[in-house]
């Protein structure tokens, strides 16, 4: 059934507005792909906050115009289904990677991060990004160390005085 053209405009301004708050995003071949496999990488997809999309190729290339993701309009070619996180760079790229593992039939075909296209194999470089809990938490270990360093440094002259006077309880205690 062909789209009238208000609802042609309603999907270009609703992946336009997707696109213009999302990190990265994932274009992906799903020919030949069975619509419980769909429904399944759809379900995997909105509980890690991924916006999957299938889009006509022409509207895609309209919503991600003037966006950071317009270096993608040379891939969008053939039955593609786009992924945008939302809330973490690295999000749609693991969905994809982890589904694409079990099915041969997804293809990747291009990572946008930041407005520039990566190669299809560069996946796995942006799936492996830390989320925001884990980024959180390796900052504050890097701002820790620097003050647990001075706290030890500075005790050690103390722990020193008392390793030296007990050493010297000990030689009496022998003798």
């Amino acid at each position: 059934m062909p789209l009238k053209l208000e609802d042609k405009r309603a999907i270009v301004v609703e992946v336009a507005n997707i696109a213009s708050q999302a990190y990265s995003a994932i274009v992906a071949e799903y020919r030949g792909m069975t619509v419980a496999e769909m429904t399944q990488l759809r379900t995997q997809a909105r509980s890690k906050g991924v916006y999957l999309r299938v889009v006509r190729n022409t509207l895609a290339r309209r919503a991600v115009s003037n966006t950071d993701f317009e270096c993608l309009q040379d891939i969008l070619v053939g039955p593609i289904v786009l992924a945008f996180s939302i809330d973490e760079p690295g999000a749609s790229a693991r969905v994809i990677k982890d589904f694409a593992q079990n099915n041969d039939k997804l293809i990747v075909k291009g990572v946008a991060v930041s407005g520039q296209l990566l190669e299809a194999y560069k996946i796995d470089a942006v799936a492996s990004l830390p989320t925001y809990q884990e980024a959180i938490s390796l900052l504050m270990s890097v701002m820790q160390a620097p003050i647990t360093k001075l706290v030890r440094t500075l005790a050690e002259p103390h722990a020193k005085l008392v390793r030296t006077i007990a050493a010297v309880r000990d030689s009496k205690q022998e003798n």
